[in-house]
């Protein structure tokens, strides 16, 4: 079986594109090859099959990461993009219901197929990584409250002993034809939303919704590199649809918390470290710490207050299909003793007078700050 294109080839975007340069070149690529605007053409749907699996990869964090690391291999038994991939264009607009509807302007629920049961709605949350788990990456487990099929009646919504009757408006189908431009498009039916049936007499657990919401424990792994306001998505751990139909996905908007010695800038880590005059003056060896533990840092002679000294290398792992990490960067700040002993005012006085700085005009240790401003 021959090996798949390159996901970034067929999509035709660099490997460092974002989610948004992503997603605009898939609506494209579906465009052009959508079935109904390319009839009985099979060349056309095996690109747009093709596309489809590019981009249910590419638009996963997760499935990202690791095809950029092991390519097809590395996916393989993942479902799309890790085995046969899509098998028909009616499997794709379950997955990506919601784009599709958002592309050819009507609205709807999320991965439903034309005619199929209505898929779960997305979740979304918030979690908080702490500043060195989200550089090296890490596995949290989350508690989700999520929508899960009603046990009472099993999903369908009816009290037990009753069953749901078929829509009148649909006919059962769960969709309506409209037309929009040059294709016809199957939308929701708007009496039953998509069940094909309507229920007269309601389950009490669950009112009549065939789900109910109940938290789970979700274990989430976060890949190294994560930043405050990046999102991670999570494959069916979204609430789950009519009996039948797929379950929606669970996005996570990462924040990060603060460190009590390194900042964050993209992939770069931020550090202010103090030196001390003499070390300004002549130079010296030092340790600073990095994210991945101490490494010495050379202090040029003559650095002045404020000299920035980067550590190529040592920042975070860049995200998104980017190889290699980021740098830090050292901010070195010379630090100005409160107090000095009588040896060391004489000393500075000493110096201060070789360099022609007065100070006993302003006192000795304004004189001294001046001395070190850089």
């Amino acid at each position: 079986m021959a090996e798949p294109r390159d996901y970034y080839e067929v999509l035709e975007v660099p490997r460092d594109a974002d989610d948004a340069t992503i997603k605009k070149a898939y609506r494209k690529l579906a465009m052009q090859y959508h079935p109904d605007r390319n009839p009985g053409d099979a060349g056309a749907e095996a690109k747009f099959k093709e596309a489809s699996e590019a981009y249910s990869v590419l638009s996963d964090e997760q499935k990202r990461s690791t095809y950029d690391r092991f390519g097809h291999a590395g996916l393989r038994g993942q479902g799309p993009g890790g085995g046969p991939g899509f098998q028909s264009a009616d499997e794709i607009f379950s997955q990506f219901g919601d784009l599709f509807g958002d592309m050819f302007g009507f609205g709807g629920g999320r991965g439903r197929g034309r005619g199929g049961p209505r898929g779960g709605s997305d979740l979304r949350m918030r979690v908080q990584l702490d500043f060195l788990a989200a550089v090296h990456g890490t596995t949290k487990e989350i508690e989700v409250p999520r929508e899960q099929g009603c046990e009472t009646c099993s999903g369908s919504g009816a009290e037990p002993g009753s069953a749901p009757v078929t829509c009148t408006t649909c006919g059962g189908a769960g969709q309506v034809l409209q037309q929009v431009a040059f294709m016809r498009v199957q939308t929701t039916c708007p009496r039953c939303r998509g069940r094909g049936k309507t229920i007269k007499d309601p389950c009490r657990k669950c009112s009549g919704a065939g789900r109910v919401r109940v938290p789970e424990k979700v274990s989430v792994n976060f890949p190294p590199g994560m930043d405050a306001g990046k999102q991670l998505r999570v494959s069916g751990k979204g609430d789950a649809g009519d009996p039948g139909g797929p379950t929606g996905d669970l996005y996570i908007e990462v924040e990060v918390g603060e460190h009590e010695v390194f900042r964050r800038d993209g992939d770069d880590i931020i550090l202010t470290r103090a030196m001390s005059f003499p070390q300004a003056c002549l130079g010296a060896e030092i340790k600073v710490p990095t994210v991945d533990g101490e490494e010495s840092l050379t202090i040029p002679a003559g650095t002045p207050s404020g000299k920035v000294i980067t550590l190529r290398g040592k920042g975070a792992p860049r995200l998104g299909g980017k190889r290699g990490r980021g740098d830090q960067h050292v901010q070195l700040i010379v630090e100005v003793p409160e107090k000095l002993s009588s040896e060391e005012e004489a000393l500075v006085r000493k110096l201060a007078e070789l360099q022609k700085h007065p100070v006993h005009e302003k006192g000795l240790l304004d004189g001294l700050r001046d001395l070190f401003k850089g």
